[in-house]
């Protein structure tokens, strides 16, 4: 009965040991994505991140992220944080397209697969997850043309209330909705500093820009989120003006419905988020992505907002 008993103790701690060893294999084996965040202070950043982390859950991956908080040094350190930790995928949103390089070179000569989402980087990345940001400013500057009077009859000013100094999505917002609206000689455009996204940062742009300008007959934000900010200070002086935006922010798209803000161009994070850990799990495992992956765009105005509206959604979705 002694002998029955040891050998099943054996035979128990026998089966303890393969299963300890399929966990630590498995654990092992998992794969594992770092993901380098410009900032963490808007809400665009922060649906990207919670739907890329989402993801990377749903397809049982590991998720490591850390806010560079707009500091490209401390980007840089992160990345390199990262790449010590032993991932396998790089995701990052770039402080700086160009500041970011010698971090990616450390990454590259590790090995290690890397994707920018939502802003391109001025180096050799394996796929770009993003949106044609140039086009998206150049559909909101030919509404702010409609907006003042239609193309070769708009006049006003339009107050731009600008995202950060160099960022490559600032730049290309600007662009586009100069093209639209620098064509028509009655529009004049005053630039604010740059607010960095940040809604109390527009807020006070907007309250000094106002008094300077009073004949202020438009907004438009680099984001919905300073767009709002711009609108907000309108409202508390009784200015009545027109407001678009960038990245379809559902707070914007329930003001174009109730009539306060005039269009928004969609750019909806959590379609970058779930793209960027799709196609850096299909690197990990050797597959070919293409070097760009669009993530679409349309227009939010008031002919169609209400079908894009949805209280339980922080942005609309495409």
């Amino acid at each position: 009965m002694r002998k029955k008993s040891i050998v099943v103790l054996m035979i128990a701690m026998l089966l303890t040991s393969v299963l300890f060893a399929q966990a630590t294999a498995e654990k092992e084996e998992k794969i594992s994505i770092g993901f380098s965040q410009v900032l963490l202070d808007s809400p665009f950043y922060v649906a990207l991140m919670d739907q890329a982390e989402k993801t990377a859950e749903e397809m049982g991956v590991e998720f490591i992220y850390l806010d560079a908080q707009s500091n490209i040094q401390k980007q840089n350190n992160d990345i390199l944080d990262l790449v010590n930790r032993g991932i396998d995928a790089l995701i990052i949103n770039p402080v700086d397209p160009d500041g970011v390089k010698p971090a990616l070179e450390r990454a590259r000569q590790a090995g290690i697969p890397i994707i920018a989402v939502d802003r391109p980087v001025n180096d050799k990345v394996d796929s770009f997850v993003g949106r044609e940001n140039y086009a998206m400013g150049k559909i909101v500057g030919e509404l702010a043309v409609e907006l003042l009077g239609g193309k070769g009859k708009a006049q006003g000013k339009i107050l731009e209330l600008q995202g950060d100094a160099g960022g490559s999505v600032m730049m290309a917002r600007r662009d586009g909705f100069h093209e639209a609206v620098d064509a028509e000689k009655g529009i004049v455009v005053v630039q604010s500093p740059y607010c960095e996204y940040i809604r109390s940062k527009a807020v006070s742009a907007t309250q000094d820009l106002a008094q300077a300008h009073p004949d202020i007959d438009l907004i438009y934000g680099h984001n919905d989120d300073m767009a709002l900010g711009g609108l907000q200070v309108m409202e508390q002086l009784r200015k009545k003006v027109f407001v678009v935006g960038v990245d379809g922010l559902m707070e914007a798209v329930k003001a174009i419905v109730d009539g306060r803000y005039n269009g928004t161009a969609m750019n909806d994070p959590a379609v970058l988020g779930r793209l960027a850990v799709e196609t850096a799990i299909k690197l990990v495992n050797g597959e070919k992505v293409p070097e760009y992956i669009d993530g679409g765009t349309n227009l939010i105005d008031k002919n169609n907002a209400a079908k894009f509206y949805n209280a339980a959604n922080v942005f609309a979705v495409m």
